[in-house]
Formats: C-alpha cells, sequence, structure tokens
C-alpha cells in the first residue's frame, strides 16, 4: 500500500497562487491513478483533479478549470497540485487520494488511500 502526505497549504491572499504537493512512500505512486479532492467547514468532499498513472490524462471539476493544474513526478513520487486566481470560496481542507482501479472517477469513494489534508486559507 501506499502512505499519502500533503504539503504547501497555507493563507494567502485573495488572487494569489499556491502550489500543493502529494508525497507518497510505500509503494510507488507510478501504480495508482491519483486526485485531489477538498472539503470546505460544513460542506461535502468535492473532487478537483485527477491525473493518469502516466500523467497522459489528466480532468478537473469543471468550475475550476484554466485555475488549477494537476501534474506528477513519478520518479520523485510526487503529485502536485498548482493553484492559481485563488478566491476565499477555495477555502478548504485539501487531499490527495491514490486508486487502484481504472483512471477517471471523481469519486471519494473510488479512492482507497487518503493523505491527512493540507489547509488552504484565501483571505479577502
Amino acid at each position: 500500500q501506499v502512505q499519502l502526505v500533503e504539503s504547501g497549504g497555507g493563507l494567502v491572499q485573495a488572487g494569489g497562487s499556491l502550489r500543493l504537493s502529494c508525497a507518497a512512500s510505500g509503494r510507488t505512486v507510478s501504480s495508482y491513478a491519483m486526485g485531489w479532492f477538498r472539503q470546505a467547514p460544513g460542506k461535502d468532499s468535492e473532487f478537483v483533479a485527477g491525473i493518469s498513472r502516466s500523467g497522459g490524462s489528466i480532468y478537473y471539476a469543471d468550475s475550476l478549470k484554466g485555475r488549477f493544474t494537476i501534474s506528477r513526478d513519478n520518479a520523485k513520487n510526487t503529485v502536485y497540485l498548482q493553484m492559481g486566481s485563488l478566491k476565499p470560496e477555495d477555502t478548504a481542507v485539501y487531499y490527495c487520494a491514490a486508486r487502484d482501479g481504472p483512471f477517471g472517477s471523481r469519486q471519494s469513494y473510488d479512492y482507497k488511500y487518503w493523505g491527512q489534508g493540507t489547509q488552504v486559507t484565501v483571505s479577502s
């Protein structure tokens, strides 16, 4: 199995940028399709972005397309989420997740392994 640790969260002003990292240990991250999810206080978990094992296929939540970019470096066993033009409504805990199954799911229940999350707070 794989262990995931997110980092890179913090406090940023609206319009700013952050890059989140998800470092994997244990089984190599190239064995998994990966995704980023977020959960704001009082809200359900929300899919953010997903990436295939090779990194050749990527998809985003429609509302976030153009502002967020997911990528992976399998040699470094790390997945990234570059976030730009941040808005206060992007404030949430961001989680990376790994899936044994096929690439393409936007459902949190399809991902077996999860990190502990990193807090992103966007001030207005």
